[in-house]
């Protein structure tokens, strides 16, 4: 269930008691890793810690996948995720059998768009790093997904994100906010990326959310936008054109449509929307409650469209879904400002000049506690 919808709200001020239990629990947890008292781990190559300290989508997948595009080429590097709401457990290392119900939806994403890249699961980061390591031991650098607020294993390199719409300094503790971390944790990270934000941003607001945040001296402060790709077919390579004369039914189960529906609101004639639950498994029924929903549009040009991390879900039914226009909509990441050739060297500069902790004991593979 979504809380954020308007009519939920008092729902969560209600809640609000709870919340000033989670945000004990959770600083305590912190206060021990702080003080050493809970252990953390590191690793002897470099590690990028992708996440946030809120709950919801603040576009860690798209982020994911641009530092995938731009380190590729240049290092052998692999991912690992949590593997949310996958039907599996443990450690998982992707291959050509796997489906999203396997390794969890996001995952199955990255391993269809970059089959040659090493893309891993596993609940508990500190065990699989050194199973990944073994099946893949010429791995150069590591993307930890959405693993901020897990220190268990520290990463040499922390990307935070926040949503432009719901920035970390306005948010308030689970269950009666969407935070998950303190808002403090973000001295933690080493760049800070404000994301969703408008392509137009001006520099005032540029300035005056920089100043809110209030970025340390050790930390670097970025903004991006959403770009929006040509939708394809789920099953074809086919390409279609939204346009004031497309209707279009909208099919998702992310945390946060708000941005794709404006897209769809400057561009299509009108839309109409099923929205799920994030992570949502469809079914069978689902699909034909879809098809008939689109059936009910009066426009001459319809289509369906669905996200990326929908699609890795509805792909089961490619049968069903060949003869239909369903479509799915890629995104990227838009770093403002000209400010991506800065943060490609950053990450770069991060992997290239990396070093070992400073334990003479430490092989390649192994850990070092800390």
């Amino acid at each position: 269930m979504n809380f954020n919808f308007p009519f939920l709200r008092p729902i969560r001020i209600l809640l609000f008691p709870f919340s000033l239990i989670y945000a004990i629990v959770v600083k305590v947890r912190n206060w021990c890793y702080d003080k050493r008292l809970l252990h953390t781990t590191s690793f002897n190559l470099p590690i990028i810690c992708i996440g946030n300290v809120a709950v919801g989508g603040t576009g860690k997948s798209p982020m994911v996948e641009w530092l995938i595009r731009v380190l590729q080429d240049r290092f052998a590097i692999a991912v690992l995720s949590r593997g949310y709401k996958r039907k599996t457990r443990g450690y998982a290392l992707a291959g050509e059998s796997t489906t999203a119900l396997d390794i969890g939806d996001e995952p199955m994403q990255f391993h269809l768009k970059f089959p040659n890249v090493a893309i891993t699961v596993g609940e508990q980061r500190i065990v699989a790093i050194p199973q990944l390591l073994h099946d893949r031991p010429d791995t150069q650098a590591i993307i930890l997904d959405d693993a901020f607020q897990h220190r268990a294993v520290r990463a040499g390199f922390n990307i935070l994100l926040t949503d432009f719409s719901n920035l970390y300094t306005r948010d308030w503790w689970l269950p009666s906010g969407d935070l998950r971390d303190a808002r403090s944790s973000s001295r933690r990270a080493d760049v800070i990326i404000v994301t969703k934000c408008r392509e137009d941003m001006s520099e005032d607001e540029r300035r005056a959310i920089a100043m809110e945040i209030g970025p340390g001296s050790h930390q670097q402060l970025f903004f991006t936008s959403i770009r929006y790709g040509r939708p394809y077919h789920i099953t074809r390579q086919e390409t279609v054109v939204i346009d004031d004369q497309t209707e279009v039914l909208l099919v998702t189960g992310i945390a946060n449509p708000a941005p794709l529906k404006r897209w769809l609101g400057d561009r299509a004639s009108a839309y109409d929307e099923m929205a799920y639950s994030d992570h949502h498994i469809f079914s069978i029924d689902d699909l034909q409650a879809i098809f008939r929903r689109f059936m009910g549009l009066t426009a001459a040009k319809k289509v369906i469209l669905t996200t990326e991390k929908d699609a890795v879900r509805l792909i089961k039914f490619r049968e069903e879904m060949e003869a239909w226009p369903f479509y799915v909509l890629p995104i990227a990441p838009c770093f403002l400002f000209g400010e991506e050739v800065r943060f490609t060297d950053l990450i770069v500069k991060f992997i290239t000049e990396f070093k070992a902790p400073a334990d003479p004991g430490v092989q390649p593979g192994a850990v070092s506690g800390i």
